[in-house]
């Protein structure tokens, strides 16, 4: 399904003069705000090709039909979302659940929604069907070399697959680790793994990064081979300048300070992108911001100030993608609530007044350094990022067009009730 830019024109027709009246009413206090609309325009966020499927737990999964069932209705879902946002210009692949089998012509068509490909993923947590060798007892930590080699060649293959679309970066995530005491020697299983991403990193071509993820937990218990920022960050060293650490926000213990985590490995030229999502407990893969949007927020002011501090381009000196998804929403939907959250919390960011938050910081004034950030989070931006949208071309309000347009029903007539996202 596509959206038309006269759907478009007349949703925003409707709402025109009541969204002027808000904007202006906020636009009038902020100091500089043409450039901060300039960067809320350029921003965009990576789609990730599995949460455009409805997700699920280990207890099951309730899709709710009009699914993608190949990568270039996957591609078509993202340009569906991109039309009503225009924050959405890029799609992350997984492979093996994305492997394409003309390059060429999936390129073409991801350029006729107007997007471009970002970090490919590499799988190496679940066997494959087919599949040899098993990855139960690991991948690059596994005892046996056959395995570690099918694992190797495994991202290396998946590099070849992102060169053909155009990406410039892999990201890899490592189940990696152990359940219970005695079962793995700590020491062997970092050598062996950090062994098996020299050989990932040297087939990287020049101008890629090689992002290592973290997770403190699950599948594995007792340990996880790559289970906090500081061993990836060791990893990411070890391997060179251009391995980074990827910060997904659900892959903590509870309460740990992300955006300590954030401005270190910033600080370190160490932080290659984020996977963005919520969480109550654990690695919930919630809808951005649902959960707690101040702490999205703090983590946005440690980027902006320290990506400013360092000269970097906000747009694409970091790769910013969504990991979420869940079985309760419609993904479309999740993923346009998502988008908003990030941009919100992005242009509250840039209304910290940094200058004043350094003296007060300097001068040890909690309370004012309190509240210049509270007086930035507590600005209603949701009519700059609107205002953007509009002069982007995209929706005044994505989610209520989504429904007007009946986009869920019209989905499932063309692909039936019960298509299954491929690759979950």
């Amino acid at each position: 399904m596509h959206v038309e830019k006269n759907q478009i024109d007349a949703h925003n027709q409707q709402l025109l003069k009541q969204h002027k009246r808000q904007f202006e009413f906020v636009a009038e206090n902020i100091p500089g705000v043409e450039k901060v609309l300039e960067k809320l325009v350029a921003f965009q966020v990576a789609i990730p090709s599995w949460a455009l499927g409805t997700g699920g737990t280990r207890f099951g999964r309730f899709p709710g039909g009009g699914e993608p069932r190949s990568l270039e209705e996957k591609i078509e879902d993202v340009g569906l979302l991109h039309a009503l946002n225009k924050s959405s210009g890029a799609i992350s692949l997984h492979i093996p659940w994305d492997i394409p089998s003309n390059a060429k012509a999936i390129r073409s068509l991801a350029a006729q929604h107007g997007l471009r490909f970002d970090a490919v993923n590499s799988n190496t947590f679940q066997d494959q069907p087919g599949q040899k060798l098993s990855y139960k007892f690991g991948s690059l930590q596994h005892t046996d070399t056959a395995v570690r080699r099918q694992a190797i060649d495994h991202n290396i293959e998946v590099i070849k697959h992102g060169m053909e679309l155009g990406s410039d970066a892999i990201t890899v995530w490592l189940s990696d680790g152990s359940c219970f005491p005695g079962q793995l020697n700590f020491r062997k299983a970092f050598q062996r793994t950090l062994e098996g991403l020299q050989e990932i990193y040297a087939a990287l071509p020049d101008n890629w990064k090689l992002f290592v993820e973290y997770k403190a937990f699950e599948p594995n218990f007792y340990s996880m081979t790559v289970g906090d920022w500081g061993q990836s960050l060791l990893y990411a060293t070890k391997l060179g300048p251009k391995a980074y650490t990827l910060v997904d926000l659900g892959h903590h213990l509870p309460n740990a300070n992300i955006e300590q985590i954030v401005a270190l490995l910033l600080s370190e030229g160490k932080l290659g992108g984020f996977h963005f999502n919520d969480s109550k407990y654990g690695d919930d893969d919630l809808t951005v911001g649902s959960i707690n949007p101040y702490q999205l927020f703090l983590i946005f002011n440690e980027l902006v100030e320290g990506m400013d501090a360092r000269g970097m381009n906000h747009t694409s000196d970091l790769g910013w993608m969504i990991d979420a998804s869940h079985n309760v929403k419609d993904p479309l939907e999740d993923l346009l609530q998502s988008v908003e959250a990030i941009k919100i919390a992005y242009a509250q960011a840039l209304l910290v007044d940094t200058p004043s938050l350094a003296a007060a910081q300097e001068a040890n004034d909690v309370v004012k350094a309190q509240e210049i950030l509270q007086q930035a989070y507590r600005t209603d931006v949701r009519p700059l990022v609107a205002e953007a949208r509009l002069r982007a071309g995209a929706a005044l309000q994505p989610i209520q067009l989504f429904r007007d347009l009946r986009v869920r029903e019209q989905l499932i007539k063309e692909r039936g009730e019960k298509a299954v996202a491929t690759g979950l």
